[in-house]
């Protein structure tokens, strides 16, 4: 009899793992267990009756790197090819980011002109922060905040404005308390192996591409700086689900997970509100901190671990207008803390993805995100908040910075509670000792998604095709 894999949580994470273990040559009997009404997790997008497409979690997914041909191998598997929309090298959405500082819009300086003469918000030519890395020291601790480090190789402007801006738009996070190692291991490596930052990753780290699909090929060629789908990345999860329903994947929604329990065989009993279930392996896709709430207690120490990997929430207010127009083209801006903490920074999904504008009036479609680390102290209580004041919030700040008086003809807000974990100073000690943990108690157990090591949808899919494969002694 096939033994059975429990997955735990339903989001990309858990529904890549699922699809990896039905590919498998001998698939085991897979069960997928969702606590809310749907599955896809952070990957939500609303369709509108006029085509219209507003993303409520990620918007674009990278193609670069192995983690980013797998993840478009999948699609291609998946067959989605004729959906996707690429933004290819040359697109103002791939040359042009802005940051939002001393109250205008900056252009961030791209080409070798943008180097050699200060360009605000910068007081000098960014050269010189490059001849600083190439002189600099090579670090000797183990990590470092994202912060120190940048301030060390590149010097206090970069590290204050550029990188604190970047940390907020990828993390929503602050760069003073998160760890480079964990959060830009290629930046970590390149010093490690280079002495220079800059030298490190024009030299590459000698890593292989991993097999390429006729997808990641044409991005390659074409320079995509990201891609979306047609319908949204919700689709992608959507895709997924019609994959696994016909192969015999048990999928559940309803069905929260209240307590694991190992019994005298080995197995493990899961407690679900209507019940038990049995399964031989469990791959959890939960957030840290939810997997420590249902673990028994003879894993205790794995619990500690997993409460300290934090996470922190995001309001995302989808805005849409009629009869205006953006003062820049772009991919978007960011916003550093000391220009206003509460604002993370706006997408202009208009420019990158004009398929999704819908069939209506010509509009500009924004998407204003807010909170994540500052939420607590820029709107109280995630749990509590008024939408109505977010919206307003978010308006404001959209007048403010791009000049657009109107109200928006369409506005969504949702609050993403806890939705992006926090690599904090230490992260990779903390992981290690929770492998360590897993190898010598020997547990059935698989830790998956966002909480470990990587926040991005390529990265969570990733981090289940890892488990997937070390679960069935396959080669990665």
């Amino acid at each position: 009899m096939a033994p059975t894999v429990a997955v735990v949580g339903g989001g990309i994470s858990g529904l890549a793992a699922c699809y990896h273990l039905a590919r498998s040559p001998r698939p085991p009997k897979v069960l997928l267990l969702e606590a809310s009404a749907r599955l896809g997790g952070w990957l939500q997008s609303t369709r509108t009756a006029d085509g219209a497409v507003f993303e409520h979690g990620p918007r674009g997914i990278r193609p670069g790197g192995a983690v980013g041909a797998d993840t478009l191998r999948m699609v291609s598997e998946l067959g989605l090819e004729g959906d996707v929309l690429p933004v290819p090298g040359d697109h103002p959405a791939s040359k042009n980011r802005f940051l939002y500082a001393g109250r205008a819009l900056h252009k961030l300086p791209s080409g070798l002109g943008g180097l050699l003469r200060p360009v605000p918000p910068f007081s000098r030519a960014l050269l010189w922060s490059g001849v600083r890395d190439l002189l600099a020291p090579a670090g000797t601790e183990p990590d470092e905040t994202v912060h120190a480090f940048v301030h060390r190789r590149f010097g206090q402007e970069v590290a204050d404005i550029a990188v604190d801006s970047l940390c907020r738009g990828v993390f929503a996070g602050d760069c003073r308390a998160l760890s480079v190692r964990s959060c830009f291991p290629t930046l970590f490596e390149a010093e490690r192996h280079r002495r220079s930052v800059l030298l490190g990753l024009a030299l590459g780290s000698g890593k292989e591409r991993g097999a390429e699909s006729q997808l990641s090929r044409r991005a390659r060629a074409e320079r995509w700086s990201q891609w979306s789908l047609r319908g949204g990345m919700e689709s992608l999860a959507e895709a997924l689900v019609a994959f696994l329903r016909p192969r015999g994947v048990e999928l559940h929604c309803h069905a929260p997970l209240r307590r694991l329990r190992r019994c005298p065989d080995g197995r493990w009993q899961l407690t679900l509100a209507d019940g038990t279930v049995m399964a031989d392996h469990v791959v959890s896709a939960l957030p840290a901190a939810a997997l420590a709430e249902v673990l028994p207690a003879e894993a205790e120490p794995l619990a500690q671990e997993l409460r300290c990997i934090p996470a922190v929430s995001v309001a995302v207010v989808n805005l849409q207008y009629e009869g205006v127009a953006l003062p820049v083209t772009g991919f978007g801006h960011l916003v550093p803390s000391s220009e206003d903490a509460s604002l993370l920074g706006i997408v202009y999904d208009s420019v990158a993805f004009p398929q999704h504008d819908g069939t209506g009036a010509a509009s500009v479609r924004l998407t204003v995100m807010m909170g994540g680390t500052w939420f607590g102290q820029s709107f109280g209580d995630p749990a509590a908040v008024a939408p109505a004041l977010l919206l307003q919030r978010a308006q404001a700040a959209v007048r403010e910075q791009l000049g657009l008086e109107p109200a928006p003809t369409r506005s969504i807000v949702k609050v993403h509670q806890a939705c992006i974990p926090q690599y904090t100073l230490g992260h990779w000690q903390r992981t290690e000792r929770i492998s360590c943990f897993l190898a010598e108690q020997r547990l059935p157990l698989s830790l998956i998604g966002a909480s470990y090591t990587g926040v991005s949808v390529n990265d969570c899919i990733a981090s289940a095709k890892a488990a997937v494969g070390q679960l069935l002694g396959q080669p990665r």
